[in-house]
């Protein structure tokens, strides 16, 4: 397995790509099974709805065959990056609720500082594990918005993807659950 090897997983809202992001890491963790499976929960239980999606994909992974060892990072993922070995496979989920972290929590208006904090993010859990897979919302095939703040919010996102997807080995859009392979190779 090639070591810091990214993965960009993106799709719409319940596309199934966080589903197909864990899938690609167990298959990673079961083709090299010394690994450790670390998933890198952005959300934050802000209202009923997300605290249903959080709970649900608690429960999926809880029901896994394999086991994940969870981390509840809504921003400053940075941080976290010296707790993982060369070996682990990572599954950060996901860049946009990472994104509404920085600029409604950590209240960041800076687009460029935005796109930099999570880069730093990103490229220090690269450097750690063995493969980092990024899970993220497609919001930017939409009419660009007349808000100012949707506007902001579809120009980092962008600039974001576009970072990312340039670093990337592999990158996916999943429609419907089915994963469309855009860049690298094909799973």
């Amino acid at each position: 397995m090639e070591e810091g090897r990214m993965i960009l997983i993106s799709g719409g809202v319940r596309s199934g790509k966080s589903s197909f992001a864990e899938k690609i890491a167990t298959d990673l963790h079961l083709q090299s099974p010394n690994t450790k499976l670390h998933y890198i929960a952005c959300g934050v239980a802000s209202d009923k709805e997300m605290m249903e999606r959080i709970l649900r994909h608690q429960k999926d992974r809880h029901a896994s065959d394999v086991y994940w060892e969870t981390w509840e990072c809504a921003y400053d993922v940075y941080e976290i990056a010296s707790s993982f070995g060369k070996t682990d496979i990572l599954v950060l989920d996901c860049v946009t609720t990472l994104l509404n972290n920085y600029l409604f929590l950590r209240e960041m208006e800076d687009a460029e500082q935005v796109i930099q904090q999570i880069w730093k993010d990103v490229s220090n859990l690269r450097k750690t594990g063995a493969a980092i897979i990024l899970v993220s919302n497609e919001v930017v095939h939409e009419i660009p918005s007349s808000t100012e703040l949707v506007q902001r919010y579809q120009y980092i996102l962008g600039k974001l993807h576009q970072r990312i997807v340039g670093e990337a080995d592999s990158a996916y859009l999943v429609e419907a659950g089915i994963p469309v392979c855009m860049k690298g190779e094909r799973r």
